[in-house]
């Protein structure tokens, strides 16, 4: 009751009550995500194929022989087959962690429920800013009154979410492969298709 009372008058209680859910919220995540998908040997494989393909796209690319014309023809078809190789361990890799996205999406789900409901119509932060349209609708979601810079809980969830789980990935190690960062809902539109 004394905590609750101490925080309640510190000036920015709220705030950093959203940050620290957000925070144990993506320590949650990955840990999630670490038993359902990263401790795996099938995972684990799908990730070193991804980096040798990536590593031998990249040489490939590099290495330059102008000289012979014959080459070029079978060197052009060797970057094809080690780059469908990329898309399809990509793709894979997306899909096997598809499952483990449903989950954290339920915990997500839960979690921003449960803050809705804590900090509904209350301003949790001020901007030093005044937000342009889209953001302001977002930012200032379910409060009442007219200044644009005052924040609600939405606002300041969403951005934490998106940069403390981003930088955790990071940090641990979890970060998708480098060659599988263009997998996902949006590829990168192959050029010699056009």
């Amino acid at each position: 009751m004394a905590t609750q009372q101490f925080l309640s008058s510190f000036k920015y209680s709220d705030s950093l009550t959203v940050v620290a859910i957000s925070f144990c919220t993506a320590i949650v995540c990955e840990a999630i995500s670490w038993l359902l998908i990263y401790r795996t040997n099938s995972y684990k494989s799908l990730k070193s194929s991804i980096d040798r393909a990536a590593k031998k796209l990249e040489t490939m690319k590099t290495d330059q022989n102008p000289n012979k014309l014959s080459t070029k023809k079978s060197k052009t078809k060797k970057i094809d087959r080690v780059e469908t190789s990329l898309k399809e361990s990509s793709r894979d890799l997306s899909l096997f962690k598809f499952k483990s996205g449903a989950v954290v999406a339920l915990v997500l789900i839960v979690v921003f429920g449960f803050l809705n409901s804590l900090f509904e119509g209350k301003v949790v932060a001020k901007l030093p800013f005044k937000p342009i349209g889209i953001v302001m609708k977002m930012s200032h979601r379910g409060l009442k009154g007219e200044d644009a810079t005052d924040c609600s809980m939405v606002f300041l969830y969403f951005l934490c979410s998106i940069s403390i789980r981003t930088n955790l990935q990071k940090f641990l190690g979890f970060s998708p492969p480098r060659g599988a960062a263009g997998a996902g809902l949006f590829p990168m539109p192959d050029p010699k298709t056009n």
